[in-house]
């Protein structure tokens, strides 16, 4: 998939991942190493610490996310972003899609500190530092596994809930298998991207319920239509060679099935359309065609509670983590000034 094929289906996805490359270059650029960058370097470009980012920078809470710790890194987080991207932005929208992933980076970075500042607390631990986008996309993985559960489909593709299981599951087990690797981050992202997950996919299945109600009705209204029409046109006869699937009507299993299709032309299809027996006289005199489009149900939407209830969600995440953010910053300021 060429940058503009991918721009088009998922504009968001090709910003995120143009912003990666494009801040990885900038860094390159100004003197940080490519594979191996200093501590001072990461924190002047935003890494997440824990005594600056609960300390007066929270908004490492979110740079973080765009900034990698060499080469490698970012390769494989660029790949897990393209491949995630494209299926996961069309399916939940460009707006939710973006919040998914930054809500996501957000909830593992402070899980993180929240980890960092307990193993401190029973002396077991001391402030490390982390970045990357690993947290924003385990929260879009994870999103993606309710998506697969609730079968929620894009271009008519449904995801495989067991690939994408196994998918998780190796990231997870490898980085706890592997050495500095922010797990907590990982943890916290995938969290987050489920919370988020959840209320879109009800919204979604929500949706499908009302729109299968509304087909149902829509065939039976066809279905009835179709039968009075016969029921007052068609009179039996053995004279006549006609059966019922010549005259004109669609069957009834696949009447929505092309909303393009164009009614079948034939003798059969006008409100006159009768038979002649040998001596000129009409003996069967059959239905007019019936329109299938004329029945197909409107656009079926959920009521507003449903539409909002996802950003309801994603209100009260952001909500929890102000809060949780707010209560690591007063721990600190009360160890600090006790031991002041």
């Amino acid at each position: 998939m060429t940058i503009k094929q991918l721009f088009a289906t998922a504009p968001i996805t090709t910003v995120l991942l143009i912003s990666f490359i494009g801040l990885f270059i900038i860094q390159l650029l100004t003197g940080v190493d490519a594979n191996d960058p200093s501590t001072e370097q990461l924190l002047n470009w935003g890494a997440n610490a824990l005594p600056y980012t609960m300390g007066e920078d929270p908004w490492r809470l979110i740079t973080s996310g765009f900034l990698h710790i060499g080469l490698m890194h970012l390769l494989f987080n660029s790949f897990a972003m393209y491949f995630f991207g494209q299926i996961a932005e069309p399916m939940f929208g460009s707006v939710k899609f973006l919040a998914l992933f930054l809500l996501a980076v957000v909830g593992g970075n402070v899980l993180n500190n929240y980890v960092t500042w307990q193993a401190i607390i029973d002396g077991s631990g001391q402030p490390g530092l982390s970045a990357g986008a690993s947290g924003g996309i385990m929260g879009i993985g994870a999103a993606l596994l309710v998506a697969a559960f609730f079968k929620m489909s894009v271009n008519g593709m449904v995801l495989n809930l067991k690939s994408l299981i196994i998918i998780m599951g190796i990231n997870l087990v490898y980085g706890f298998a592997v050495p500095g690797i922010d797990n907590a981050g990982h943890v916290g992202g995938a969290i987050t991207g489920l919370l988020i997950a959840l209320p879109i996919a009800l919204a979604y299945r929500k949706r499908e319920l009302a729109q299968q109600a509304a087909m149902a009705q829509a065939q039976q209204a066809y279905q009835n239509a179709v039968q009075a029409s016969y029921a007052r046109n068609h009179q039996p006869s053995h004279q006549t060679g006609l059966h019922d699937n010549q005259r004109g009507n669609p069957p009834l299993t696949n009447i929505f099935a092309d909303n393009n299709s164009q009614p079948p032309v034939n003798s059969n299809n006008t409100a006159n359309t009768a038979d002649v027996d040998q001596s000129g006289g009409y003996i069967n005199h059959y239905p007019t065609y019936i329109d299938p489009k004329k029945f197909a149900p409107e656009p079926v939407d959920v009521s507003l509670i449903w539409q909002l209830l996802p950003w309801l969600a994603m209100l009260i995440i952001s909500i929890g983590f102000v809060w949780w953010w707010q209560d690591i910053h007063q721990q600190i300021l009360q160890v600090l000034k006790a031991i002041e």
